[in-house]
């Protein structure tokens, strides 16, 4: 399960008792860039122990924004980096997440869609995003990214929502990095986007490049597993350049620097957003690269909207993505860490700090996949 620190509303013990031994989480608390040292690393191992549990899967080590646009200081940046991963094998911790999503994290333009049972999910809607980045945050240029029909469907959509409706919307977009209490504000994002003008894709993935061929081979040394997060969603956003969104993207990745510590973190959640993507090829494809697992599902809507589904149920084949991934992890004689990724918000739990990291919600989807992995296995068996 995912924690986000001390200051997590759900503690390690409330974790420990969903019947889980490891624990992922990162040094939220470090500026990005900064070296994580040993002493830093200890402690947050000596919080996790204390209650019973395991720090196996860093999640994530973040990639500063000068490494991604390949300028100002990005290679001292990359030190600092390798100086990181060293120290975090040092503490005997092997399996470090990240990703080069540039400026956001993640984007949802409603963290609270409520389902019809009454729990509420995550959701995207391209329609109301367009309506945010032309008309609230009023990107410039931003209407040449959408057709006509588009604008026009956005206009409309803003013309039928409250002021608050129009506030709420604006927040969620603005949610800011994993592990922050704090939104960005539209200035901030303007300034940070105003830095990519002149970075594509191209220009991106040769960033990207750069950097794992100066991790890569290092964490290869230490045994570390380095597992790339599929962009969230899968498509450019705010004009961004997106290079980590589809199987063509994988394979120019992992073909490119082909060591076995540049892997995966495979996603269903993110990689399952883009209709395109067959997730059973992937694992067929990169069997041996992927070294973390998150399990969600998702349902496409329309060609406009995707929300965050249960576990089981949903556009992923989740039985036969299980079936595969088991296979996988016998063929490799390991034990993939996996984590269920998100869940619901269930109204038994009132207050909620990071969408998508209710207890409830995930303690379901947990026991929901556990179930599944261990009916598949029994029925190997037979």
């Amino acid at each position: 399960m995912r924690w986000y620190g001390p200051h997590d509303t759900i503690q390690l013990n409330d974790l420990r008792q969903c019947g889980i031994e490891g624990i992922v989480t990162a040094l939220h608390h470090i500026p990005v860039g900064d070296v994580w040292t040993v002493g830093e690393i200890k402690k947050r191992q000596a919080l996790v122990e204390d209650a019973g549990l395991n720090w196996t899967v860093v999640e994530s080590l973040p990639v500063h924004e000068d490494i991604k646009r390949g300028k100002g200081n990005y290679l001292t940046y990359i030190e600092n980096y390798k100086t990181s991963l060293k120290n975090l094998a040092q503490c005997g911790i092997y399996v470090v997440t990240y990703n080069f999503m540039p400026v956001l994290d993640w984007v949802r333009t409603n963290p609270k869609h409520k389902n019809k049972d009454g729990t509420t999910a995550l959701l995207y809607d391209k329609i109301a995003f367009i309506y945010f980045d032309v008309f609230q945050l009023k990107r410039p240029n931003a209407e040449k990214d959408y057709s006509k029909n588009e604008l026009n469907q956005a206009k409309t959509y803003g013309s039928s929502l409250s002021e608050e409706e129009k506030k709420a919307l604006f927040q969620s977009i603005l949610l800011g990095l994993p592990g922050s209490t704090e939104s960005f504000t539209p200035e901030q994002v303007l300034s940070l986007l105003d830095d990519y003008k002149d970075i594509d894709d191209n220009d991106l993935r040769k960033n990207l490049i750069y950097f794992l061929k100066e991790v890569s081979p290092l964490a290869e040394n230490l045994g570390v597993k380095l597992a790339i997060h599929p962009d969230d969603p899968p498509f450019s956003v705010l004009g961004l350049p997106r290079v980590v969104s589809k199987t063509t993207d994988l394979k120019e990745i992992f073909n490119t620097v082909p060591i076995n510590s540049n892997g995966l973190c495979y996603c269903t959640g993110s990689l399952g957003a883009e209709p395109n993507n067959n997730l059973l090829e992937i694992i067929d494809l990169f069997e041996d690269r992927i070294h973390f697992l998150h399990l969600r599902n998702v349902s496409r809507d329309s060609e406009y909207i995707f929300r965050e589904s249960e576990h089981l149920n949903g556009d992923n084949p989740i039985e036969e993505i299980m079936t595969k991934l088991i296979h996988v992890m016998q063929k490799r004689n390991t034990s993939l860490p996996m984590r269920p990724d998100h869940g619901f918000l269930h109204s038994f739990e009132r207050t909620e700090l990071y969408p998508g990291y209710s207890l409830v919600g995930r303690l379901k989807g947990l026991a929901e996949l556990r179930g599944l992995e261990a009916g598949i296995i029994h029925s190997m068996k037979k």
